[in-house]
């Protein structure tokens, strides 16, 4: 999974040493979960769901395998866990005017607010859903 967030174009790490390996075992179970998109066995795409603040703290697909729906995917197994268990809305926040930014407006997401160089996004439940009381 690093090494797929540290290939991207956009979104790049300062510092690689920022995001450690703890971490993305940690957001599996203990502060949220995660899911992979694979083929033949190897992780191209990876989304984390942070539960201890209804967000996105990740989704990122290897550069050769983009433009293929799995962000589309691995971000709506994200999302509909997250509304699972029983958040109103979902964040998450991303670089202001990438293709990140525009793959979020076409999802649905509503920008909150940009600030410096990030732009920040609300979901807001299905209707369906029953938020948290």
């Amino acid at each position: 999974m690093s090494t797929i967030r540290l290939a991207v174009r956009e979104n790049a790490l300062s510092d690689p040493n920022r995001i450690t390996r703890k971490m993305y075992e940690d957001y599996l179970e203990l502060l949220g979960r995660g899911w992979v998109a694979e083929i033949n066995g190897e992780v191209i795409g990876f989304s984390y769901a942070d539960k201890t603040d209804a967000s996105i703290w990740a989704l990122f697909i290897s550069p050769p395998h983009e433009g293929k729906g799995l962000a589309k995917q691995l971000l709506k197994l994200a999302t509909d866990w997250l509304f699972e268990q029983g958040n109103a809305c979902v964040r998450l926040s991303t670089g202001a005017e990438t293709r990140a930014d525009r793959f979020y407006l076409a999802q649905g997401w509503r920008r909150e607010r940009v600030e410096a160089n990030d732009a920040f996004y609300v979901l807001p439940a299905p209707t369906n859903q029953a938020p948290k009381a």
